[in-house]
């Protein structure tokens, strides 16, 4: 759906303030919309340690075990952030930061399998998902399929 109106306003009472339970509602839309992908596992764009340690929780990662659930999948956290530095907020950033900025970002931690479901909660630019999908196909998988709640549309 459209980053914009209530989807943005969702997104943000969910990731900025604390209303967890929105993951439930944002797997309920985006699986009444999409049909259950062909996949091993499910997995999820790893959190920032230092907006875990804020939040509490993730919001990828609550999307993830919901629509997991709803279809069936199995959920493995298959990802991690490289380095010891916060990565910068991509909110914000021009396309060529955030391709910058999220390069090289994350490692598998396992061996991924064969098709792979990769679970974001926005998608703006898809520098964090393409360094992540880079990442789970450094680790075995064939196929990366990429699913958002919101999308970012640029006119």
């Amino acid at each position: 759906m459209p980053y914009v109106g209530a989807a943005r306003d969702l997104v943000a009472a969910w990731k900025e303030h604390g209303l967890r339970r929105a993951a439930t509602l944002a797997a309920e839309l985006t699986a009444e919309r999409l049909e259950p992908p062909a996949a091993d596992v499910i997995t999820y764009i790893p959190p920032d340690p230092a907006r875990l340690l804020v939040r509490g929780y993730h919001p990828a990662e609550r999307l993830a075990k919901e629509l997991g659930g709803r279809w069936g999948l199995s959920e493995a956290a298959l990802l991690v952030r490289v380095g010891t530095r916060p990565s910068e907020r991509q909110a914000g950033l021009p396309r060529a930061e955030r391709l910058r900025n999220a390069r090289g970002a994350f490692v598998a931690v396992a061996a991924a399998p064969r098709r792979v479901l990769l679970v974001d909660d926005v998608y703006t630019t898809g520098a964090t998902v393409s360094a992540a999908a880079t990442a789970l196909r450094r680790a075995g998988a064939v196929e990366v399929d990429v699913v958002t709640f919101a999308r970012t549309v640029r006119l």
